[in-house]
């Protein structure tokens, strides 16, 4: 681990990890290792667990719950910074670029690890996206002609 990315570690440390914990009811919810994204280390036992509130477009707050390496515990916290108090869309369009400027470092697993919070996030967002847009109903081919005769 560089030093900047362990100066970062350090401080949330220090700080007692601000953005930890979980949400009741949160509108997105995405586990790292159910979705086969390994971005905590690889051990058996590491997880990530994102929560998520939505409040008419825009991300309210966003915690987390994880066992993972420093680095990650760095990226998913600056993953919540980023996104909370952004649009859904504007969480979704989040690069790697914000991340490195926010952490101070692209060097060791850190790029990795950032690509996977980008990933987690694209695939909760497109799941909400999904269920918010409800249920795709059938139409009759016919449906816009004014006879449709009898069946």
């Amino acid at each position: 681990m560089d030093d900047v990315l362990a100066a970062k570690y350090r401080s949330l440390v220090e700080t007692g990890f601000p953005n930890a914990g979980s949400l009741e009811n949160p509108s997105m919810f995405i586990d790292s290792k159910a979705e086969g994204v390994s971005i905590c280390g690889g051990g058996s036992t590491d997880f990530m667990n994102i929560y998520i509130k939505v409040v008419d477009g825009v991300i309210e707050d966003v915690r987390y719950l994880c066992t993972c390496d420093p680095a990650a515990n760095v990226v998913v916290e600056v993953l919540c910074d980023l996104a909370r108090g952004k649009t859904v869309d504007e969480a979704k369009a989040l690069t790697k670029e914000q991340f490195f400027q926010a952490i101070g470092t692209d060097a060791g697993s850190v790029s990795r690890k950032v690509w996977g919070a980008i990933e987690l996030m694209k695939r909760v967002i497109a799941r909400f996206e999904a269920k918010a847009a409800g249920p795709v109903k059938a139409v009759s081919p016919l449906a816009d002609e004014e006879d449709e005769g009898d069946w």
